[in-house]
């Protein structure tokens, strides 16, 4: 402990220890593990500010925070970025001596290394195995492969209870009950994730403001030379939209003389211009996903809220929501099974009928009953009600194809929970189908109630939500 004032100096660390020496790397990457050492400090410690100087250059300043999750979330927004605090999940959890705290981001903020995760038992950092499965198992399927979540999470237990002594940097520790700490982390984790329902990240709504805002500058011709304004709303399709469009009166010779025509008589429509068919019911819009306006390229439903407009992909929402069907149904102790008046008969390769065939079991759990139907075939002889018209070969081709990538890597939940993925994406309501507005509003409420469905089973977001005080930025108009 130092007295206020004190200051403490190292310097030329390894000038006589030449074999360390020679294993250092540039002056650039010591200087950059020497800050991810100090921003895990800091991240232990919110109440104490933290000041990091390299050189002449102050690269790391950190204020001391209030004390409680309200300052820990202000310390790890400065450290894991605004987006991270945008979208942090508190996670507070208890039990048998064993404290977790912390903050864990949404499944669709994530990150392809995981780098972005931090663990700290005691107060100490660590990378530790067993803490990152719990998190990677906390998850589960809401992230998609090679993705990693943001989060920071904090392990408190008798000191007794943990030995920190098992690697020469005390980066890794070894839990006298291992399982109570994964299961507390796994727990605690997934009730965050599950509260937070549909909800998506917000960084979704960033980018395709900035991609509308750098399409508008491109399509202005700001930077280049001759650009003109190219309006490509002609090639909207909508199921709710009337088209009032009309060819454009061919311009005057002179500047002055063309001002005046072209605008005239835009006062009266030159056709029904309502935005939809149906009138929003008010209700409806005070939902978080709102009432539904109009489908777009028979792909995308357009709805509005009080204050914002939302756009959803129909086919990676009703996707998660089908899968989600398909895992509660396992999980009550089976699928309900359709059967079909006519056997399907796929052709298949030998390994493929093989693979199926020794799979059969698993596969009937999940409403898919078939068998072996000579040596390249085999016949579906029942199908998962939930699925109605699937495309029944090109699901159990597909089926084939995922049990052969996870042969003997994945335990029988897990391989059915792939599985499952696998028929939600055949069974759900595809790209390019027209739906009524009653549809697309069953689509929006079940979502709402539905954990996990602001992203479909690959991880992507199934919907994002623009605010239309961004909109009208965009626009100039604030």
């Amino acid at each position: 402990a130092l007295n206020r004032g004190t200051r403490m100096e190292v310097a030329d660390l390894f000038s006589a220890t030449p074999a360390r020496l020679k294993f250092m790397k540039s002056e650039r990457a010591e200087n950059g593990a020497i800050s991810e050492v100090v921003k895990r400090l800091a991240m232990a410690h919110p109440a104490v500010a933290f000041t990091l100087t390299t050189g002449e250059r102050a690269g790391l300043k950190l204020p001391a925070e209030s004390a409680g999750g309200a300052g820990l979330l202000q310390r790890l927004g400065k450290i894991m970025g605004p987006e991270f605090m945008a979208d942090a999940l508190e996670i507070r959890a208890g039990r048998d001596g064993l404290r977790l705290s912390g903050f864990a981001g949404l499944p669709t903020l994530n990150r392809i290394t995981p780098d972005m995760q931090f663990l700290f038992v005691n107060g100490r950092p660590v990378k530790d195995r067993l803490l990152a499965g719990a998190v990677r198992a906390a998850y589960g399927d809401l992230v998609p492969r090679g993705r990693h979540p943001m989060l920071a999470l904090f392990v408190d237990l008798a000191p007794a209870e943990v030995d920190v002594n098992v690697h020469p940097a005390k980066a890794e520790v070894r839990f006298r009950d291992s399982g109570a700490v994964r299961g507390l982390i796994i727990a605690a984790t997934r009730e965050a994730l599950a509260a937070a329902g549909h909800r998506a990240t917000a960084e979704n709504a960033t980018a395709a403001l900035v991609n509308f805002a750098s399409a508008g500058h491109r399509a202005s011709g700001i930077g280049h030379q001759g650009g003109g304004i190219r309006h490509q709303a002609s090639g909207i399709k909508g199921s709710y939209f009337t088209d009032a469009r009309r060819p454009m009166p061919d311009a005057h010779p002179g500047f002055a003389e063309g001002m005046q025509a072209p605008l005239e008589g835009l006062a009266t429509p030159s056709a029904d211009a309502a935005p939809a068919a149906f009138a929003p019911e008010p209700e409806l819009e005070a939902r978080p996903l709102g009432a539904a306006r109009a489908q777009l390229h028979e792909t995308y439903i357009l709805s509005q809220t009080g204050d914002a407009v939302i756009l959803v992909d129909q086919h990676a929402a009703h996707e998660r929501l089908v899968y989600e069907r398909l895992k509660n149904s396992l999980a009550k102790g089976g699928v309900s099974r359709q059967l079909l008046l006519i056997p399907e008969v796929v052709e298949l390769a030998g390994d493929d009928v093989d693979r199926l065939s020794a799979h059969a079991e698993e596969l009937e759990k999940l409403g898919l009953v078939l068998e072996a139907f000579g040596p390249g075939a085999v016949a579906v002889r029942e199908m998962p009600a939930m699925l109605g018209d699937a495309d029944i070969k090109g699901l159990v081709r597909d089926l084939a194809d995922e049990l052969a990538s996870g042969e003997g890597s994945l335990v029988l939940q897990d391989r059915l929970w792939s599985v499952a993925s696998r028929m939600a994406c055949h069974g759900s309501v595809r790209a390019g189908r027209r739906l009524t507005a009653p549809e697309m509003n069953a689509l929006l409420r079940e979502m709402e109630a539905t954990e996990g469905s602001g992203q479909c089973n690959h991880g992507r977001p199934t919907y994002i939500e623009l605010k239309l005080a961004d909109i009208e930025r965009l626009f100039g108009r604030r």
